[in-house]
């Protein structure tokens, strides 16, 4: 019979055997289940040795409520590139924000690929496009590989997932538990998922080994750093490219961990944006002058400038991370062709001063 909703219920928990307790304790972590390690704690992924990324909601609305953010043009024009099927060397092409098109040795990646006009869980609610995508989904070539560095909407983005395996039915590589969130919401998708340090076969002479990052990641409030952050150093029969993901510099380590492991990348993808207000976002953003620093610490032959002018996601004018690179670059005596802060549409090869 049921009872009356005016009148309050009280329920006595039943003790369960201790063996049963154990079998029916729902996972701390959603996402990934396994031992703890030098930045696994046994339910949170961490920075070891390095500042805390969390933040509170004390210091989220000191932030929003500051109104420093700065005003950004509401229309920015963008000549969309059509790539060729296969390229036999290394190209990249800049589709927006964290999003691009690697052509290696007649194999095409896409890196934390977002089409959706938001990056957010709501539709209409979030950081919206301040640019078109710099390659028409429809115009993408047939892709072979994705590489996802970590569960923030603004990089790993389902709907523009559920289309790439309609289409193209990719092979998903990504940092420990992010493969649960995409294997819940595509249905079908073939995911590799490794830890820091990991190498991944992706076929083809392909390989790509996750790298730390000092960053963060969650989906929601209640899942924060449930899921790991990467890098990747991707190997291709080309040359290698190293797809940074999102970092704040900390002490630099991890960066020169990664020279003295797996060398000189020959391309580095490295942000240069959302980085305002400092005393926020360092510990999870570098700003352009710590991008030349990741830049100097690999010794990369040449890199690209991404994470920037695509979504406000922080307080700095749209144009500053490129400004505020040549700057940099200028301080550090590197040219600026070595790096070059890449623009939707634009088409970047090894060696290549300019965009095509």
């Amino acid at each position: 019979m049921p009872v009356p909703s005016a009148c309050p219920v009280s329920v006595r928990p039943v003790a369960l055997p201790r063996r049963l307790r154990y079998r029916w304790r729902m996972p701390r972590n959603r996402y990934y289940q396994g031992p703890p390690s030098d930045h696994f704690d046994g339910e949170r992924f961490f920075n070891p040795e390095q500042p805390s990324t969390d933040r509170s909601l004390l210091d989220l609305l000191r932030w929003r409520f500051s109104g420093k953010a700065a005003d950004w043009p509401r229309e920015i024009a963008v000549t969309p590139a059509r790539p060729e099927p296969r390229i036999s060397g290394l190209r990249v092409t800049m589709v927006g924000h964290s999003t691009l098109l690697i052509q290696a040795a007649g194999l095409n990646v896409l890196t934390d690929p977002v089409w959706s006009e938001r990056a957010s869980p709501f539709a209409a609610l979030g950081p919206g496009r301040a640019i078109a995508p710099g390659i028409a989904f429809d115009d993408l070539p047939s892709i072979d590989v994705v590489l996802i560095s970590h569960c923030h909407y603004d990089h790993l983005d389902v709907a523009t997932l559920r289309r790439l395996q309609a289409v193209h039915q990719p092979l998903m590589a990504m940092p420990l538990g992010n493969d649960a969130i995409v294997d819940a919401a595509v249905p079908g998708a073939r995911c590799l998922a490794g830890d820091w340090w990991e190498t991944l076969t992706l076929g083809d002479g392909l390989e790509t080994t996750l790298t730390p990052a000092y960053h963060w990641a969650n989906r929601w409030p209640t899942d924060v750093r449930m899921a790991l952050w990467s890098g990747h150093f991707l190997r291709t029969p080309a040359g290698t490219v190293w797809f940074v993901g999102d970092t704040g510099y900390a002490d630099g380590a991890a960066f020169r961990h990664v020279r003295e492991r797996l060398g000189a990348p020959d391309l580095a993808l490295i942000p240069i944006g959302a980085y305002e207000p400092r005393w926020f976002m360092s510990d999870q953003h570098v700003n352009p002058s710590e991008a030349v620093r990741i830049f100097n610490d690999v010794e990369a032959r040449q890199a690209l400038g991404i994470h920037w002018g695509t979504f406000q996601l922080t307080d700095e004018a749209r144009d500053a991370p490129r400004l505020a690179l040549a700057t940099a670059l200028s301080a550090a005596s590197i040219p600026p062709r070595r790096f070059v802060a890449a623009v939707p549409g634009g088409v970047y090869d090894l060696d290549e001063a300019t965009s095509c």
